[in-house]
């Protein structure tokens, strides 16, 4: 049996559960579960906010743990061996996405907590293609975050080819904004930050940031049109987005990780005039999470990170519903 913690019906607290997994499939791994990061997701799932959450519900997808089994085709990993896990638990191999190595494209990719149970538990299981070993530079503690919101940061600079000598811009200074500045810094790029918190000015500068733009400020955000290659958005508020898009130069790109509430408005002239983009992606692949990893071990970038006990779970998902997390929330055994 595991042993996790789940909701029975939408907003419920979480509450001690148990599960039969079944016997363990020839390719999957069995992850004894040390750390999970507490995702903006979760609570989304949690809520039943996207319409596809089954209850019980078990959150968590950002594991860090030990292989505590495998299956008898499982030919990558090694029991003991400290892996991690994200928001995909498995995807088919066979369509033209995976076999490109875009696995997180794949049309019938699983997650780990979508129509399954998740890592808020003492173990948990996915498909060895997902499951993914840790650095041993990486303190496996602050680790889980990297996973789901460090990957979807890293993963448009991989996709876009992102070069040192670009300006980012980077909107929102939270548990995804905080991670991109810091990769975005170690990866060479001119980094502004775009905050409507003006307080976070020497905060932004020390997460990696060399410039800072008090987004309330119409006037600052006029000064620096036709600044930047790629502006990452992060938050999930609607904004003037024509404003953003004007600050971008020819072929930049505005570019969404952070699930805004409506769609988004833009004037298109704008747009063919200086060959602007507007895009969005979703995490990244298993080679891209290995990438992420070694890159973040070489450079020293670790998420900041509020540690509570999985006993005090729902003191954590209140700690990251109040918004005052700086900057993520990690469940410890």
């Amino acid at each position: 049996m595991i042993k996790a913690y789940a909701a029975q019906a939408p907003g419920e607290a979480l509450q001690p559960f148990e599960y039969d997994p079944g016997a363990l499939a020839e390719q999957d791994v069995e992850i004894q579960v040390e750390y999970c990061g507490l995702c903006h997701s979760d609570l989304s799932m949690l809520n039943n906010d996207w319409g596809i959450t089954q209850y019980p519900f078990v959150p968590g997808h950002e594991v860090v743990g030990t292989v505590a089994a495998i299956g008898d085709r499982v030919t990558t990993l090694k029991v003991g061996q400290r892996v991690g896990l994200g928001w995909f638990a498995r995807s088919c191999m066979t369509c033209e996405w995976c076999m490109s190595g875009q696995h997180n494209l794949c049309l019938t990719a699983e997650g780990t907590i979508v129509g399954r149970h998740g890592g808020f538990a003492d173990k948990v299981r996915a498909h060895q293609s997902w499951v993914i070993p840790v650095p041993e530079a990486l303190n496996p503690e602050s680790t889980g975050p990297l996973f789901c919101g460090g990957l979807t940061v890293f993963n448009p600079i991989v996709q876009f080819d992102i070069k040192p000598t670009d300006r980012v811009g980077v909107i929102g200074i939270g548990g995804l904004g905080h991670m991109a500045l810091g990769f975005l810094k170690a990866w060479g790029c001119d980094v502004t930050a775009f905050s409507t918190s003006a307080d976070k000015e020497a905060e932004a500068g020390q997460l990696g940031a060399s410039h800072f733009v008090n987004s309330r400020d119409p006037e600052a955000l006029k000064a620096v049109a036709n600044s930047f290659d790629l502006i990452l958005s992060t938050v999930n508020a609607d904004l003037d987005w024509d404003t953003y898009i004007a600050t971008l130069r020819p072929k930049g790109r505005l570019h969404f990780v952070g699930v805004v509430p409506n769609p988004i408005p833009a004037q298109v002239f704008p747009m063919i005039l200086g060959q602007k983009s507007i895009s969005g992606s979703p995490l990244g692949s298993p080679a891209t999470t290995n990438t992420m990893l070694e890159f973040a071990a070489r450079q020293g970038i670790q998420p900041i990170t509020e540690t509570f006990s999985f006993a005090d779970v729902n003191s954590a998902l209140d700690r990251l519903h109040s918004g005052k997390a700086r900057y993520r929330v990690v469940l410890k055994h």
